[in-house]
C-alpha cells in the first residue's frame, strides 16, 4: 500500500478505537441522573460572576430569581469591575419583582495571582458562606435556568451522593459559524472529557462545567476551592479536579433545559473564546502542542485528504480507508448535531471545522508567546504558572 493508504489506515484504526473505547463520548444521554426529592430540603447559594454583562442578563437573571425552589435560596451576584451598569441592572430587574432574594457585591481590583473569574467567584463564596448554606450554585451571568433548574440540582447530588454536579449549558446555535463550530466545541470536550467516566466511583477523569456547577459546601471547604485553583486559567476542569483528589464524587453531564444567551455571531467571538484558553489545555507545553496538532491532522484532516487525493491518484485502498474513517467520524458526530437540533448533512463538515480549531489552538500558543496569555473580559494575564492547578 501507498504511504497515503498507510496513513488512511491508521485514521480509521483511530476512529474505530474512539468510537468503542473512549467512553463511547459521542452518545448524548447522559442527563440528570436518577433523583428523588428530599425530605428536607438544603440551603443554596447561587454565586454569579459578572463583568460587563448588561447584555444577556436581562434574559438570565430573572431565571435565577424565577427558581422555584422549595428551601431557601439566595442569588449573589459579584459585579467585578463592570463599566456597563451590569450591578446597577441587576438591582433594577430584582426590584418588585420577588422570587430569590438579590445581593449585588463587589470585590474589588483582583489580588496578584488571580486568573479569570475566580476572584469574582472568591468573593461571592465568601459572602454566601455567611449564610452557612449546604450547597453552592456557581453559574455564568449568560446561562438562563429553566424555572426547577435548581431543585433537580440539589435533588440529583443528594440522591447520588455528589459533592459536583455539572451541567454542560446547551450554548446558543443561530448564526452559520454557531452551527459549524458550537457543536463541534461541545463535541471535542466530550471526547476529552467522556462524561460516563466522570459520574464512575474511583474514575481518575474530572471536569465539569463552569456554566453550571452545584458545588457542595462542605467539598469546597475540603478542596480549598476556590484559593487552591487561583491560577487556573480553565477554571471548571481545575475545580473538578480539585474536588476529586480530596475525594469528593462527581457528575457531568448534558443539559436539557439549561440554557447559554451569549451570541457568538461571527467566527472572530467563536475564535476569541476557543483560542483564550486552548493552550492553557495544553498546559503551555510545546510539545503537546505539537503532537495536538499532527494527532488532529491524522484523525479529522487525513480522512478527506485521502478520500480525494486516492481518486484523483487512482489509489483504491486510501480511498476506501478514506472514506470508512470519514463515514466513522460524521456517524460519531450525528448525535450532537441532534442535540442542537442541527441538520445531519452538517457532520461530513466536521474535518473543516476541526481546522478551525486547529488553527485556533495554534492561535493561542502564538497570542502566549506574544506575551498576550490568556484573558477574561478584558483582562489578560500572563503568568506562565496560570494553569499550573490544571494537571
Amino acid at each position: 500500500m501507498s504511504a497515503l493508504a498507510w496513513t488512511a489506515a491508521g485514521s480509521l484504526a483511530a476512529w474505530l478505537w474512539l468510537l468503542l473505547g473512549q467512553g463511547f463520548f459521542w452518545r448524548t444521554d447522559v442527563r440528570l441522573p436518577p433523583r428523588r426529592e428530599p425530605a428536607d430540603w438544603p440551603s443554596v447559594c447561587v454565586v454569579v460572576p459578572a463583568r460587563d454583562e448588561a447584555e444577556v442578563l436581562p434574559v438570565s437573571l430573572p431565571s435565577l430569581l424565577g427558581q422555584d425552589y422549595p428551601g431557601r435560596a439566595e442569588v449573589f451576584l459579584v459585579d467585578d469591575g463592570s463599566t456597563d451598569g451590569t450591578g446597577e441592572l441587576a438591582r433594577e430587574l430584582a426590584r418588585g419583582r420577588g422570587g430569590l432574594p438579590l445581593t449585588v457585591v463587589s470585590p474589588g481590583e483582583p489580588s496578584a495571582g488571580w486568573t479569570g473569574k475566580l476572584w469574582a467567584v472568591r468573593h461571592g463564596i465568601g459572602e454566601a458562606r455567611a449564610r452557612t448554606p449546604e450547597y453552592l450554585l456557581l453559574t455564568d451571568a449568560d446561562i438562563a435556568h429553566a424555572p426547577d433548574s435548581l431543585r433537580t440540582l440539589v435533588a440529583a447530588a443528594r440522591t447520588g451522593g455528589f459533592d459536583v454536579v455539572s451541567q454542560m449549558a446547551r450554548l446558543r446555535v443561530e448564526s452559520l459559524w454557531e452551527r459549524l463550530v458550537v457543536p463541534a466545541f461541545v463535541y471535542f470536550f466530550a471526547q476529552l472529557y467522556p462524561f460516563r467516566w466522570i459520574g464512575r466511583p474511583g474514575a481518575r477523569t474530572a471536569a465539569a462545567a463552569g456554566g453550571c456547577v452545584l458545588l457542595r459546601t462542605e467539598a469546597a471547604e475540603r478542596a480549598r476551592i476556590p484559593d487552591a485553583i487561583r491560577h487556573a486559567v480553565i477554571d471548571d476542569v481545575a475545580l473538578a479536579r480539585a474536588v476529586r483528589a480530596s475525594g469528593g464524587r462527581l457528575w457531568l453531564g448534558l443539559a436539557e433545559r439549561v440554557d447559554s444567551v451569549r451570541p457568538y455571531p461571527r467566527l472572530r467571538d467563536l475564535w476569541r473564546m476557543v483560542s483564550r484558553s486552548a493552550y492553557a489545555q495544553l498546559r503551555h507545553n510545546p510539545l503537546l502542542l505539537l503532537g495536538t496538532v499532527a494527532g488532529l491532522a491524522v484523525v479529522y484532516l487525513v480522512p478527506p485528504v485521502a478520500l480525494v487525493g486516492g481518486a484523483l491518484a487512482g489509489d483504491t485502498a486510501a480511498g476506501a480507508l478514506g472514506a470508512g474513517a470519514w463515514l466513522v467520524m460524521a456517524g460519531t458526530y450525528v448525535p450532537m448535531l441532534r442535540y442542537y437540533r442541527q441538520p445531519p448533512r452538517l457532520a461530513p463538515l466536521l474535518p473543516f471545522t476541526a481546522l478551525l480549531y486547529l488553527l485556533m489552538t495554534v492561535d493561542s500558543a502564538v497570542q502566549h508567546y506574544r506575551g498576550r496569555g490568556a484573558a477574561w473580559k478584558g483582562r489578560t494575564y500572563t503568568r506562565p504558572d496560570a494553569v499550573a492547578d490544571e494537571g
